[in-house]
């Protein structure tokens, strides 16, 4: 478990250490407009990568992969630190998403393999005490190495981590080898990349770089649909479905597929989102605006944590998931309201509010799927948890990049905080109205969204957790 807490913290920093660095990057190698792509491409990597790491390793085993996917992450870290255009820096990303990925289902997997489905809920909210640990030390660090030092040692700060975790999992990780006579479903894996791929390029085209009626967005959609339809037909063929297909017969695995896809791209907008709001309209610095995203991070591990505790006492999940979608979506409306005047505490309660809703819900929602699938497609279901926050980053992101886009008027969106702050003070003060504007644009979507997500939960089967796998 030490070694397994150890990895997930690697992959889970690298989520959110990125976003209070993000306004200086795009300054410093001028590509504003290709913001959203630093967050869409490691989602998109990520999202593909998992479906393949869990059907592997449910074929030939766990502790080689998850070694794989350690020295994967760390190289993407490494060429992350020394790229010298905003066009290499999306490339590496894209790279280290892929071990990001295998880091993240196999993690998720392993600790399933090794506890009932009680100890999992205890687990699960340890797991996600260290996505909320991470999500606190992510901007407070990426926001002082790049105030201080320089935003390149965000990603160089992988490399020791990397080495220690490594070294742990050499060590101490002991797993059964597996194998499998049967073939990799190579196919299913390429059709769900191009489906990914187009439906990112979709969210983050439409509407900004090209019109919703021009060919490319229309030969998007259209390549989307058949890239669907293929995929259907490619898993129903294959002897090792890299996502069999009858899972989704279970309303247990459904709904809580389409919930995660649902809840990546609230969290990850408001990840993305507030740390600009504070920076860009509020004029606060990276590593200020790091400390002010505290409330939530806190919310996000008290919520996990005690939420995990709860589940295993009580041996029930589906309510405490309700209610925390409930609360997510009323902080996304109260996010919202936001403007210049709203004081810190103000904004402080409703980040506290949003991470306990989110908090309870990360966790519980993978709990949901491993306690419902069978052992043997436990790496499958896991990764398509995985994946599904992967669609959620990568699409809902990118869609919700075009939103705060199409709010700015041209030229203001390649401004970076410092040019803001340079500004005459009448044009700053219009500027940063405007920013918050197109900001809290974004944050009206988020709140009905996770309302949309709670509605659907309310169908999920109330199951009773057993002492016993």
């Amino acid at each position: 478990m030490g070694s397994l807490i150890i990895t997930l913290f690697l992959a889970a920093l690298d989520q959110t250490v990125v976003a209070t660095a993000m306004p200086t990057i795009v300054g410093e190698l001028h590509g504003l407009e290709s913001l959203s792509w630093l967050v869409t491409a490691f989602a998109l990597t990520s999202g593909i990568a998992t479906p393949l790491f869990g059907k592997l390793s449910d074929m030939y085993g766990r502790r080689t992969l998850y070694l794989a996917a350690i020295v994967l992450f760390v190289i993407g870290s490494a060429l992350c630190g020394v790229a010298q255009s905003m066009g290499q820096l999306i490339a590496f990303r894209a790279f280290q998403g892929i071990g990001a990925g295998g880091l993240m289902v196999l993690t998720m997997t392993i600790a399933a393999d090794l506890a009932t489905p009680r100890e999992r809920a205890r687990f699960q909210g340890l797991f996600g005490g260290v996505f909320g640990l991470a999500s606190i030390a992510g901007p407070l660090v990426g926001g002082y190495l790049t105030q201080h030092i320089s935003w390149r040692w965000i990603f160089y700060i992988n490399l020791p981590l990397g080495a220690v975790a490594l070294a742990v999992a050499f060590a101490v990780l002991k797993l059964p080898r597996r194998t499998s006579p049967h073939r990799v479903d190579w196919l299913g894996a390429a059709l769900i990349a191009g489906l990914l791929t187009c439906l990112t390029l979709l969210a983050s085209w439409g509407g900004t770089v090209h019109a919703w009626t021009s060919p490319v967005i229309i030969g998007l959609g259209a390549g989307a649909v058949l890239l669907a339809v293929l995929f259907v037909l490619a898993e129903r063929a294959a002897e090792e479905p890299i996502l069999p297909l009858r899972l989704f017969r279970s309303a247990s695995f459904t709904l809580p597929i389409v919930t995660v896809v649902l809840m990546a791209t609230a969290m990850l907008g408001m990840a993305t989102f507030l740390p600009m709001f504070l920076q860009l309209a509020r004029g606060a610095g990276a590593a200020d605006s790091g400390l002010l995203l505290l409330p939530l991070m806190g919310g996000m591990i008290v919520a996990s944590t005690l939420g995990g505790q709860l589940v295993t006492r009580l041996g029930r999940y589906k309510w405490l998931i309700v209610g925390g979608a409930v609360c997510a979506g009323i902080s996304g409306l109260l996010f919202a309201t936001m403007d210049l005047g709203t004081g810190a505490v103000a904004s402080g309660a409703y980040m506290v509010l949003c991470g306990l809703g989110l908090g309870v819900m990360g966790q519980n929602l993978l709990l949901a799927v491993q306690t419902t699938t069978p052992a043997a497609d436990r790496g499958a279901a896991t990764s398509a948890v995985t994946f599904a926050r992967g669609v959620g980053g990568a699409v809902g992101v990118s869609a919700l990049g075009g939103v705060f886009a199409a709010g700015l008027a041209p030229g203001q969106a390649a401004l970076t905080p410092a040019a803001v702050q340079a500004l005459p003070e009448a044009v700053r003060h219009a500027t940063q109205l405007a920013f918050a504007d197109a900001i809290t644009g974004v944050f009206a979507w988020t709140g009905p969204i996770m309302l949309a997500a709670a509605v659907l939960l309310a169908w999920l089967p109330d199951v009773r957790l057993s002492h016993r796998d």
